[in-house]
């Protein structure tokens, strides 16, 4: 499994933006091989955000990643915001899931 972080400050004012980009894509098809995604906002700093998902393999992100810019880019920019990307692989987790 793949874990993609999108991180970005949001100005202030843009927040709904995000949330509604969010949202939208959320009522569309998903990417094939998208597990889990969360829209999260920093506790101590309002102005920054984040986006974390979770992909079946390399291969799924890589897929995605191929049909142009990634629609998690697009919420930021559409918040005036331009995220970093940061993709880990997945070794471990707790609790593991069911079989």
């Amino acid at each position: 499994m793949i874990l993609t972080i999108l991180d970005a400050q949001v100005p202030p004012g843009k927040e709904a933006a995000l949330e509604e980009a969010y949202e939208a894509a959320a009522t569309g098809p998903l990417p094939t091989g998208l597990v889990r995604s969360q829209l999260l906002r920093d506790s101590r700093d309002p102005t920054r955000w984040r986006i974390q998902t979770w992909w079946a393999s390399r291969a799924t992100l890589d897929a995605m990643r191929s049909q142009g810019t990634p629609a998690g880019v697009l919420m930021f920019r559409a918040a005036g915001a331009e995220p970093t990307l940061s993709v880990f692989e997945v070794l471990n987790e707790l609790p593991r899931p069911a079989s």
